[in-house]
């Protein structure tokens, strides 16, 4: 019997099986910010444990509230900052050189196919895109990672989704994955590895696919995962070009993580997108999905575009497209926060921060803070956002606000309207 791409990673990084059903891996990274390292660090330091199993192999970075906004927030920013250099760990990217973790890391080149990666944060999933198993952790695991760079998992159960067709004007990648948990809900691939596969994904680029496996969790997944192909390599070039004489042996070498033709899944989805229109979250769950016209009309206080699902210069490229030469609504606020320095200056040079502040929009530092209602943009309660953000729990953005989850397309569309609205009524 063939196997998926996941229990090829668990098997070449198994280093014990304690018991039947769980695996003990060995880890390629550790993820870590300021939110829930500190916690951590804190405890192996109570512990007489204060040291690091490869310092090279940790990753850190400050992102959810960048600059501190108050006490609390500067002591956790200082307890990673202190343990980053006490451990001399290298990557540490501090205020000024720091972005959202799960944009900045690709985009270092610190994620690979095949690789085993974990962080304290559900949307480390994200990674999968690249073709690697990377999943969020507790306090626990992630201490046990720092300190001897293993975790413990179950053998994975995959769950197949296939995606064909050919997506639409104004129909991204979010608008797929809010389609797919429209349909099996947030509890539809628990405890599971959702492998991306089908023509649609084929055509994605590294950003479109990292925005699929980023919500894989809202339906419960463990991680999401696409298979590695020439895109993944060209991503990859500048960082990998040392170790393989080209890009088809790099392609070769990554081939090893693709799924057998008679892999095994506990299921298999189809899903045909090329009549999928535009979709949004209503309601305070990720599988409250709609299309957005249905939601057409409804006002808004705040447009949100950025985070780890929609920062990337792609989003930004589309919101900008849609709000070229348009004003935003007197009534609306819009932010934008570029996911990374190096989105920033691309979005500067490429005068895409020029479109959104001509617009109206405030452009922020890169950071999560609006996404988790940390700081750059919490609600008031009674407020409404649309946002391009990964969640819509209650309160998730400010006590009491409500938050629409949409593509960055619909997103900037929302903004000139004032209400939600579908972008091709913008688009040249």
């Amino acid at each position: 019997m063939g196997k998926t791409a996941v229990e090829k990673i668990f098997d070449a990084h198994q280093i014990d099986n304690p018991f039947e059903d769980i695996c003990v891996l060995r880890l390629d990274a550790v993820f870590c910010h300021e939110i829930t390292t500190p916690v951590a660090i804190n405890d192996l330091v109570s512990r007489g444990l204060d040291r690091v199993f490869d310092p090279g192999r940790i990753k850190a970075v400050i992102d959810h509230v960048s600059p501190a906004k108050d006490s609390k927030t500067a002591l956790q920013g200082k307890i990673l900052r202190d343990w980053a250099r006490r451990h001399g760990i290298s990557d540490f990217f501090d205020i000024g050189a720091n972005g959202v973790c799960h944009a900045l890391f690709p985009e270092k080149g610190f994620v690979r196919p095949g690789y085993v990666i974990i962080m304290g944060d559900s949307h480390t999933c994200t990674h999968g895109a690249f073709g690697a198993f990377a999943a969020g952790v507790g306090t626990t695991d992630l201490e046990v990672g720092i300190l001897k760079g293993v975790c413990a998992f179950k053998y994975p159960k995959s769950m197949r989704i296939r995606i064909s067709g050919e997506l639409a004007s104004g129909v991204y990648a979010k608008d797929v994955i809010l389609s797919i948990l429209g349909r099996i809900g947030v509890n539809g691939a628990t405890n599971r590895v959702i492998a991306f596969e089908g023509p649609v994904v084929d055509a994605m680029s590294m950003e479109a696919r990292m925005t699929l496996c980023n919500m894989a969790v809202e339906a419960g997944a463990t991680s999401g995962i696409c298979a590695p192909d020439r895109t993944t390599v060209d991503y990859l070039w500048p960082f990998i070009k040392d170790d393989y004489t080209s890009r088809e042996q790099a392609l070769a070498a990554f081939s090893a993580y693709l799924p057998d033709p008679d892999a095994e899944y506990e299921e298999t989805l189809s899903m045909e997108v090329t009549d999928l229109e535009p979709q949004i979250t209503y309601g305070y769950k990720p599988d409250n999905v709609r299309p957005v016209r249905e939601m057409a009309g409804t006002p808004v206080d705040q447009v949100y575009i950025g985070s780890c699902t929609n920062g990337r210069i792609e989003d930004l490229r589309v919101a900008a497209a849609v709000l070229k030469g348009h004003r935003i609504s007197k009534n609306v606020r819009g932010i934008v926060s570029p996911a990374t320095p190096k989105v920033f200056s691309q979005a500067l040079a490429e005068g895409l921060l020029q479109v959104f502040m001509e617009a109206g929009f405030c452009v922020t530092n890169p950071t999560c803070g609006a996404c988790l209602g940390m700081s750059n943009g919490v609600l008031a309660e009674g407020e409404v956002c649309a946002s391009t953000t990964n969640r819509n729990f209650y309160g998730r953005m400010g006590k009491g606000g409500m938050v629409h989850l949409m593509s960055p397309a619909t997103a900037a569309a929302t903004a000139i309207a004032g209400r939600i609205t579908n972008s091709i009524l913008y688009k040249g």
